[in-house]
């Protein structure tokens, strides 16, 4: 496809959700992939719901997600403003082109009344439809004030959706909808349909309950003469439970939330990609560069996806493993900013770095961080009913705890060169000396010199706190047993 030209327009209300953030995705890489144009667009027209901040969001949230505009707030562009409060003109001016062409009128009809006529239509179990109570006298003029009505001229239409298919309505889907509100800001039926217009947008991407509107829609581009984009309608993002449309009540969190639990950009783009996508392939890790490259709008699925955040964690896991495999361990460490536990800041880069070198592959968020690794900075207090408690060592006696713990201590303070291979030698040894399974004997390493429900390898924790540390903890809870 040649010239493509897609955009995001989200509403600065509140909060990302999930299902706006893949309404972002999906035209960024269609735009990437035929090396066409991304644009951001504030659509900041409903003032009441308004949220101070919102828009920072949106754009750290992009960022953060790697999903560079090329045209919008910050960096700029030919189609600008890129905020409708700023193109109220723009709407005035084709406004008052449907006025003059006899398809849009000044309506100063009061809202009291206008629930009148619902209710008589509620009572006669007939569906709500303005145009067959709109005024005799039809005024038309452009006044501020007095919202502006569309003059609807209903009929079957038909389109073609690039998701859903071939699609057809009748003329009870049509009305005068409004256009300008008495405030002198366009509602979002009107204001997306001049923007994309005057910004040369081919695919419009939303969500799919905007499919009861397009009939609307396709009668305004129609009066204003002007061709209609590609229609892409996404289907929802499904709770779990799979019968509703996810909300903050079914546990979904926004993306910043995510975010700040430590679930990396490259798996949030990833799983929200794939949420009702697929290459027709088993592969489900993919770097942006494949998505860009693999991504098409015939296999975007027509039904609801259901979000799983136990796949999210899991695909998360994969890609901490992946950075560390591929990039290398600083390469991951350079994500864990502000993820360590509070103690962690008086230590060095160094010592961090090999702390996460062996505890980044039990990772499923950056967040565990916090959890895995208090014992690495901080003494941990001894607990000896989890000493004694343990399933593999409850059937020891105290004694027999007592002098395997000694003679723990007393093998590895043999260790001369403290590294992993040597101690790995040292715990062998002491297996074959003490003539115990592996379970318990490392258990009471482990516990001794953690306190943590797991660790990693023996050898690996041991080096990492390194000869002084792990001897003064064991000689510690020898002490106490």
């Amino acid at each position: 496809m040649k010239d493509v030209v897609t955009r995001f327009a989200p509403s600065p209300t509140g909060y990302i959700h999930i299902g706006n953030v893949r309404s972002a995705i999906y035209p960024y890489l269609l735009a990437r992939q035929n090396n066409g144009k991304f644009i951001l667009r504030i659509e900041d027209t409903d003032r009441e719901r308004y949220v101070e901040g919102a828009t920072e969001l949106i754009e750290d949230t992009l960022k953060w997600l790697g999903l560079e505009w090329d045209e919008g707030p910050i960096v700029g562009g030919d189609s600008g403003p890129y905020f409708q409060s700023e193109r109220l003109e723009i709407y005035h001016d084709y406004v008052r082109k449907l006025i003059k062409s006899g398809r849009a009128y000044a309506d100063p009809t009061p809202p009291e009344k206008i629930d009148e006529y619902r209710k008589i239509c509620n009572e006669q179990k007939k569906p709500f439809l303005y145009r067959n109570f709109r005024p005799e006298k039809l005024d038309f003029s452009f006044k501020e004030g007095v919202p502006i009505r569309f003059l609807s001229d209903p009929k079957d239409r038909k389109w073609t959706d690039a998701v859903m298919g071939e699609m057809a309505a009748g003329p009870e889907t049509q009305d005068d909808i409004i256009l300008i509100k008495k405030d002198g800001y366009p509602t979002y039926n009107f204001a997306h349909i001049v923007d994309d217009a005057e910004m040369g947008v081919t695919h419009v991407m939303r969500g799919v309950e905007y499919l009861s509107s397009t009939p609307n829609y396709l009668a305004l581009y129609e009066a204003l003469g002007l061709k209609a984009p590609i229609l892409v309608s996404l289907p929802h993002i499904l709770a779990p439970t799979g019968n509703k449309k996810l909300g903050k009540r079914d546990g979904a969190k926004s993306v910043t939330e995510y975010r700040d639990d430590g679930v990396l950009a490259e798996a949030m783009l990833n799983y929200l990609a794939c949420l009702g996508w697929n290459d027709g392939t088993e592969q489900e890790i993919y770097t942006k560069d494949e998505l860009i490259q693999r991504f098409s709008l015939d296999r975007v699925q027509n039904s609801g996806a259901r979000y799983d955040e136990t796949k999210l964690l899991w695909m998360n896991g994969q890609w901490i493993r992946r950075i560390f495999d591929k990039n290398g361990a600083e390469a991951l460490y350079n994500k864990t900013e502000g993820f360590w536990p509070e103690t962690a800041k008086s230590y060095s880069d160094e010592y961090r770095l090999k702390v996460l070198s062996i505890i980044y592959d039990r990772l499923k968020t950056l967040g565990d961080l916090r959890e895995m690794t208090g014992y690495f900075f901080n003494d941990p207090e001894i607990d000896t009913e989890m000493l004694k408690g343990n399933k593999f060592l409850k059937k020891l006696s105290e004694a027999e705890l007592e002098d395997l713990m000694k003679k723990s201590i007393a093998k590895l303070s043999s260790v001369q060169d403290w590294n992993e291979e040597t101690l790995q030698d040292a715990l062998n040894l002491l297996l074959e000396e003490t003539e115990q399974k592996p379970a318990v004997l490392f258990s009471l390493i482990r516990i001794a010199i953690s306190f943590a429900p797991f660790s990693p390898a023996l050898n690996l924790t041991l080096n990492v706190l390194g000869r002084e540390t792990s001897l003064a903890r064991l000689n510690a809870v020898a002490r106490s047993i």
